[in-house]
């Protein structure tokens, strides 16, 4: 292997961990990501830093924890003096590259026309940043109609922007999950999979490249294109966990979750597409493909939508990875934390280590050399802290209340076992406090 391999980054937003095809309980169709599960190894027990956009990126881009990754919340731009690991590849080397949503100055609300808004600060050589979906419409509307990043540019010069905001104006009629008017050509995934894969035709041979691909579903609202609905309009899946309180009809939960499994089938169609042009370059036996997501989506179990919240819907993520010297065909329920991709990278890419940063190389576990990685992993929001260990779950949910959970016997969070376990509970807690 190459010192230095490529490496592909697949980092879609708000994608659960359980919504993955080998779910045998869902009726998805996901070929490319089952591909790299089978070339490579999965893990089942990731979670992201923070249950939130803005705060989970900034904790990747820095390799730090919540608390010192500079977001705590959606309204606060990571600060330009921050060290990523996108600076720390670049110096060693390498090609950044980037496109999609990458919220790391969330609150400004634009983007550059071509999206190039801080590229460079943040260490990239290249990309397009580009707007997510409600932050695109608000900021096409605040500014009398006018576009203030790349997507939105586009949908306005093909006479299609009008139509996008005054869906997302009305989405919640529709409960959150409708038909969009847009082509598939316009549909976000679809237009930003083709600008990451024409960098990708363009980089040039002989150098290591690096490009992170943010796709912006399965993130709601559930809009899904034409072509991407008609297979799903008489599936059925199983309805909400523990959905009590919820004020959605049977209906709009299962045209949720349809639409939701819809848009990441779409992902993986745009997944297997980045894959054949690195094999088009003669490059895939050394290249690095990592598939993860920001945070999850809770689509109506515990009567919640959305994240910002403990559970496990919220904080776990998916995590794919596959590549040169990575074990093939593994299931691996070590803890993992989001941030700890940017000492893997770092790793792979033998550049230089971040200052102060908290991340962990998955390389040891990927490549058979380790067996376990974490002990425990935490995330929180200034809201709620948890953390967890191989077993157990705590929470301090912000509100007075101290919650414990066994995964194992319970991992649908229904039994708080607090007062059974408090030593267990003590445990936890130190390791929050810990890791402030």
């Amino acid at each position: 292997m190459s010192a230095q391999p490529n490496i592909l980054f697949f980092f879609p937003d708000q994608h659960r961990h359980d919504w993955l095809g080998c779910n045998e309980n869902l009726p998805l169709r996901t070929p490319n990501l089952d591909r790299l599960m089978q070339k490579g190894s999965r893990f089942t027990r990731t979670y992201c830093n923070s249950p939130v956009c803005a705060p989970s990126r900034a904790a990747l881009a820095t390799g730090r924890y919540y608390d010192r990754c500079g977001v705590v919340h959606n309204g606060m731009a990571m600060p330009l003096d921050m060290p990523t690991f996108y600076q720390s590849l670049r110096a060693g080397g390498y090609r950044v590259c980037g496109v999609g949503k990458f919220d790391l100055d969330k609150p400004d609300l634009h983007w550059n026309l071509d999206g190039s808004l801080h590229l460079a600060e943040w260490g990239f050589t290249e990309g397009v940043d580009n707007e997510g979906k409600f932050d695109g419409s608000r900021s096409y509307m605040n500014n009398s109609d006018t576009p203030q990043g790349p997507y939105l540019k586009a949908l306005h010069d093909a006479g299609m922007a009008g139509v996008y905001c005054q869906e997302h104006r009305v989405c919640k009629e529709k409960r959150d999950a409708y038909t969009t008017a847009l082509p598939d050509e316009l549909y976000c995934d679809n237009w930003l999979s083709d600008l990451g894969r024409e960098y990708i035709r363009n980089f040039p041979a002989g150098q290591p490249w690096f490009i992170q691909v943010n796709f912006t579903g399965p993130h709601n609202p559930m809009d899904v294109t034409a072509s991407m609905r008609a297979r799903w309009e008489n599936v059925e899946f199983p309805p909400p966990h523990q959905n009590g309180e919820n004020h959605y009809s049977d209906e709009d939960h299962q045209r949720n979750r349809q639409n939701y499994a819809a848009m990441i089938e779409n992902i993986d169609r745009q997944v297997g597409l980045f894959i054949e042009e690195v094999e088009k370059r003669g490059e895939l036996d050394n290249t690095l493909i990592v598939y993860a997501s920001d945070h999850g989506e809770m689509l109506g179990d515990h009567s919640r939508w959305g994240k910002s919240i403990w559970y496990e819907p919220s904080v776990g993520v998916p995590l794919i990875v596959s590549g040169p010297g990575v074990e093939s065909g593994k299931v691996k329920d070590t803890l993992v934390e989001i941030h700890d991709l940017a000492s893997t990278f770092i790793d792979y890419a033998g550049s230089a280590a971040l200052p102060s940063d908290d991340s962990k190389s998955l390389r040891p576990v990927l490549e058979g050399r380790a067996s376990r990685h974490r002990e425990y992993a935490v995330s929180g929001l200034h809201e709620f802290r948890t953390a967890v260990s191989a077993r157990y779950k705590y929470v301090d949910d912000g509100e007075g209340r101290e919650l414990l959970f066994d995964l194992e016997n319970d991992p649908l969070e229904d039994c708080n076992i607090i007062a059974d376990h408090p030593l267990i509970a003590e445990e936890l807690k130190k390791v929050i406090e810990s890791e402030k």
